[in-house]
């Protein structure tokens, strides 16, 4: 049985309207933070964390405390994550123009191999439409690579061409993305802070603030004890009334979550960060039961590392409290739309992942979001500076903890070219820049993969 009762066509953009003429993918040279993952930052900065010395001996300045992380488990890359490359992939830039010379602008995780899809398949389903598609395009874009795609570096390409259809399409209305959203749900933004310092943040005006968490199972008794004494200290010098949040960066097991939540119990933490690996969904289920069982009121939080609507759904079935989609990576504001509709109807909380003024502008648009992230970017996290260090020239900062938004255009942000240095890796224009497939033949499929990379 279907309910396709009558042949559908294809979408033709509508007479009259521009149409986008080009799609570009760029990468950034610069030797500056602020075109890549918010960790390629020196690995003095405290978001990498540092080796542990023993006991509490960091002093904030140029040491810092060592933070639990995925391959902790491996002796050779604990305690700081520069060690193992957490910013090797660095961000890909996308503008996507209109024959009208209109240039919307996004961004995500992805570098040259992002900027390759982009341009050489996800380029078929954007070029020659109108943007007030963006729906049916991005249904295109997900269907098409999903033999490779469904998560993952596909997902943050798609993020980044969608971002910068919303942006265009801002620029096209004349509106700011949020109003295309449905308008304004508050006057000012509530942050709270990411930072080693929530001292500083509090002191700064900022909502709360959310740390590290310094040690994993593979620390033992030992670093169980030092991580409730680590919060224990930030809960005495910032007061009880002072919010904090903790991440654990999927370094965590069931177990080890369980009797954590429980030892942090009398310390009032507003939520538990990703403790688990992003697909332990049976995990997290446990987890929830486990908590819920000992009567833990902190939330159990997740979904930075999630995509799309059907990933999401799987952690509210597992009992997630609270889902924090990065719009950068999990599929776009087309996609986020969605996933927040799923978490209101089913009574979970969205605070969107740290992805700047994305995230702000997400946060505008839904009264369901009560908050936004800002992450403390300077090296010792005692001064505010841009989520995206140089990437834009206009990037909008807190103050007294809020964020306002300006009634600008789509994302109302301009593109700091003299700083980024940008190269467009695989620009079609120019002959030769990419290698075509071989000539069908009696080779199988590995050998023609062999033959495009010799």
């Amino acid at each position: 049985m279907s309910l396709y009762l009558g042949k559908h066509e294809d979408v033709e953009p509508e007479p009259g309207l521009a149409k986008i003429k080009a799609v570009r993918a760029y990468v950034s040279r610069s030797s500056e933070y602020g075109a890549s993952d918010v960790h390629d930052t020196a690995d003095t900065h405290w978001i990498m964390g540092m080796p542990d010395k023993g006991g509490f001996t960091w002093n904030h300045v140029d040491t810092h405390p060592p933070i639990t992380n995925p391959m902790s488990m491996f002796p050779k890359y604990s305690g700081s994550r520069s060690s193992w490359g957490v910013a090797k992939v660095p961000t890909v830039i996308v503008e996507v123009e209109d024959e009208a010379g209109r240039i919307g602008v996004g961004a995500s995780t992805g570098g040259e191999a992002a900027a390759f899809i982009i341009e050489h398949h996800l380029s078929m389903f954007i070029e020659g439409a109108n943007v007030r598609d963006r729906g049916y395009i991005w249904e295109q874009m997900f269907r098409a690579c999903v033999h490779y795609g469904r998560k993952g570096l596909a997902v943050h390409a798609i993020s980044a061409v969608d971002i910068a259809l919303w942006d265009l399409l801002g620029l096209t209305l004349n509106e700011p993305v949020y109003n295309l959203m449905g308008g304004r749900t508050k006057q000012r933004i509530p942050c709270y802070a990411t930072t080693s310092r929530p001292d500083l943040a509090k002191e700064m005006g900022f909502h709360g603030a959310k740390v590290p968490l310094p040690y994993g199972p593979c620390d033992g008794q030992k670093g169980m004890r030092a991580n409730v004494e680590f919060l224990a200290d930030w809960r005495e010098k910032v007061g009880p009334d002072f919010p904090i949040m903790l991440d654990c960066y999927m370094a965590l097991d069931v177990q080890y979550s369980a009797e954590l939540a429980r030892r942090l119990m009398p310390l009032d933490i507003k939520w538990i960060e990703e403790p688990l690996m992003p697909d332990e969904y049976a995990g997290h289920a446990r987890l929830a039961q486990k908590m819920k069982g000992m009567g833990c009121t902190s939330y159990l939080a997740t979904g930075e590392h999630e995509y799309t609507a059907h990933g999401y759904q799987q952690l509210i079935a597992a009992g997630v409290d609270l889902l924090q989609p990065d719009v950068m990576w999990m599929g776009g504001p087309t996609e986020f739309i969605k996933v927040v509709a799923l978490a209101q109807a089913q009574g979970v909380a969205v605070v969107p992942h740290g992805c700047g003024v994305y995230g702000y502008y997400m946060a505008m648009a839904f009264g369901h979001i009560t908050l936004a992230e800002f992450m403390m970017m300077s090296e010792r996290a005692d001064v505010i500076e841009p989520n995206f260090g140089s990437m834009f020239t206009n990037e909008p900062l807190p103050k007294d903890g809020y964020i306002t938004l300006s009634s600008e255009p789509g994302f109302a942000l301009t593109l700091n070219r003299a700083a980024l240095n940008l190269v467009r890796p695989y620009d079609r224009k120019i002959p030769g820049k990419v290698r075509r497939r071989p000539a069908a033949g009696p080779c199988s499929g590995l050998a023609q993969i062999r033959a495009l990379a010799s």
